[in-house]
C-alpha cells in the first residue's frame, strides 16, 4: 500500500518546526527575544545584593587593572577602542559584558560610579576615561600615558 491508497487518518503527517540558529536561543525562546535581550539586556533590576556585588566587582577590576575596558562584543565603538589600544601594544584588560551573567548588573554598576552607562567604558589608572570618542581625542597622548601607568 503506498501513501496515494493508503487511509488519510493512517498516514502520519509532520510538522516541521524550524530549527534554531545552533548557538543562539533555544527552542522556547523566538530570535526576537533572543535579539531584543542581547542588544537591550533585561528590564529586571538586579536585587540589591546582586548590585553591591556587581558594584564591589567593577570597583576591584578598575583598581586591580592599569587599563580596563568594559565592552560588548558586537559593539563597533568597542571593537574600535580595543583596536587602538590593542594598536599601541597595550596591556589592557577587556570585560565582555554581554557575556557574563552579571554584566547587567555591572553595567548599571559603572553608571554608578562613573556615570557613564553605554559602552565602552574605559579606565586608565582608575581614572575614567570615558567612551570611545573620549579615547580617540587622546590618541596623541596615549602611549605616553599607557608608559607612565606600566600599560605597555
Amino acid at each position: 500500500m503506498n501513501l496515494l491508497t493508503q487511509p488519510i487518518d493512517e498516514i502520519k503527517l509532520y510538522k516541521k518546526e524550524p530549527s534554531p540558529a545552533p548557538g543562539f536561543f533555544s527552542n522556547s525562546h523566538s530570535p526576537t527575544i533572543y535579539y531584543f535581550r542581547r542588544l537591550f539586556g533585561s528590564f529586571a533590576a538586579p536585587s540589591p545584593a546582586a548590585m553591591s556585588a556587581a558594584k564591589t566587582k567593577a570597583q576591584s577590576l578598575i583598581d586591580e587593572n592599569a587599563v580596563v575596558v568594559f565592552s560588548k562584543s558586537y559593539c563597533p565603538y568597542c571593537t574600535s577602542s580595543k583596536g587602538l589600544l590593542s594598536s599601541l601594544d597595550a596591556k589592557f584588560t577587556t570585560v565582555e559584558l554581554d557575556q557574563i551573567e552579571d554584566g547587567s548588573a555591572i553595567q548599571d554598576a559603572l553608571q554608578e560610579i562613573s556615570g557613564q552607562r553605554t559602552v565602552p567604558n574605559i579606565y586608565i589608572k582608575q581614572k575614567h576615561i570615558g567612551g570611545n570618542s573620549d579615547l580617540q581625542a587622546i590618541k596623541n597622548t596615549l602611549p605616553q600615558l599607557l608608559k607612565e601607568v606600566g600599560a605597555v
